[in-house]
């Protein structure tokens, strides 16, 4: 038996492309001895077409994608030195742009699964807050102090999973809407760290967590280099293994998924695990930048890793998700903060440029959505 292709072209006939069209059957097999002859005109524009159409695919898919997400970011720091000259282009305010955008950055790229596998979370900043002071108590800074710092990492850890856990049971087995049982979270948990923490702050005695998070290598903020980590397994994670797969496949159509053997509930659970254990680390990163634990953190943080995740492309009904374009839009916002911050423009007039982003950026999808569902 010849082994065959799926397009029923027997291996060797041509590359395949993305559409699982191979390169033989676009060209018509047009090398065939009983194939009429073609003339240079006809065969040069036979060529051109197929490279524009070429060029046109890849500037419709990931790459244009991305690439439009560079030139966006480039036109504001571009901005930004015109405006705020020396003092944006200078180095420490980059990094300063970076170590802000990392604790959302570590969130949003939790978000890209959650949304992408068709749910959405709107207690993140929540969960953030009661991490940090759940972490942050006296008895679990006792506790820290005689066994190592490391315990205050472990319990916001636990209680940003554990909160994620609670959300993922809720909407996977309970039936519930991800809007109802996350706003119902957000409350509940924003209510809970203000018990605990009796609305007050609590400053981080121990000098290991913050020297260890607050540091630089060759450089570079630790809190960066997290970033850059968790960004990394997240692309690896969701483009590179079966869960990643399932995840676009449970977004995509959750009872295709199904009936293809996927266990849409359990995974759906995991997604929002997987979003409150990116809520602990980012708890974590926010204690050591603040050498504090309070119910006040996390203020719209949900909002801002939505927009993020959103204007990198993620498209929020499901089924397609960018790890590459989250942290695309987490620079974008974050520079466009600093940008407006350098200029002293107030926080409203940075709020209304974020909405418009949002909406540009959602009547965008469903644009790009309709034209391809037009045959």
């Amino acid at each position: 038996m010849s082994a065959q292709t799926r397009t029923g072209v027997p291996e060797g006939g041509g590359e395949e492309t993305a559409d699982g069209v191979t390169d033989a059957v676009q060209d018509g097999a047009g090398d065939s001895p009983a194939s009429p002859a073609k003339g240079p005109g006809v065969a040069g524009g036979g060529a051109g077409a197929t490279v524009g159409a070429r060029i046109a695919g890849l500037m419709s898919g990931p790459f244009g994608r991305s690439l439009g997400l560079v030139i966006g970011l480039l036109v504001l720091c571009l901005i930004g030195v015109i405006t705020a000259g020396d003092r944006f282009a200078d180095f420490d305010n980059m990094m300063t742009i970076l170590r802000l955008a990392s604790v959302i950055g570590v969130i949003s790229v939790g978000m890209t699964f959650v949304i992408t596998g068709g749910g959405i979370d709107l207690s993140v900043g929540a969960i953030v807050a009661l991490a940090t002071v759940w972490a942050t108590t006296v008895s679990t800074q006792t506790m820290a102090a005689d066994i190592h710092w490391t315990v205050m990492v472990t319990t916001a850890l636990a209680v940003g999973a554990g909160c994620g856990l609670v959300n993922g049971v809720l909407i996977a087995y309970g039936r519930m809407a991800p809007f109802i049982v996350t706003l119902a979270m957000l409350a509940g948990a924003r209510g809970l760290a203000e018990v605990i923490s009796g609305k007050k702050t609590q400053v981080i005695a121990d000098r290991g967590l913050k020297d260890f998070f607050g540091g630089r290598v060759l450089g570079i903020p630790v809190l960066v280099i997290i970033f850059a980590l968790v960004a990394a397994g997240g692309w690896v994670l969701l483009n590179r293994t079966a869960f990643g797969r399932r995840t676009l496949a449970v977004g995509g159509n959750p009872e295709a998924a199904r009936l293809a053997g996927i266990n849409v509930k359990r995974h759906t659970a995991m997604l929002y695990v997987l979003l409150g254990l990116a809520c602990g680390v980012a708890a974590v990163m926010l204690m050591a930048r603040t050498s504090a634990g309070t119910s006040t953190h996390g203020g719209f943080y949900e909002l801002d890793a939505i927009a993020a995740v959103v204007i990198g492309g993620t498209l929020l009904s499901g089924g397609r998700g960018t790890i590459v374009g989250t942290v695309f839009g987490v620079l974008i916002f974050t520079t466009l903060t600093n940008v407006f911050t350098l200029n002293n423009l107030d926080s409203s007039t940075q709020a209304v440029a974020k909405g418009l982003i949002i909406v540009a950026a959602v009547l965008l999808q469903q644009r790009v959505a309709a034209r391809n569902s037009t045959p």
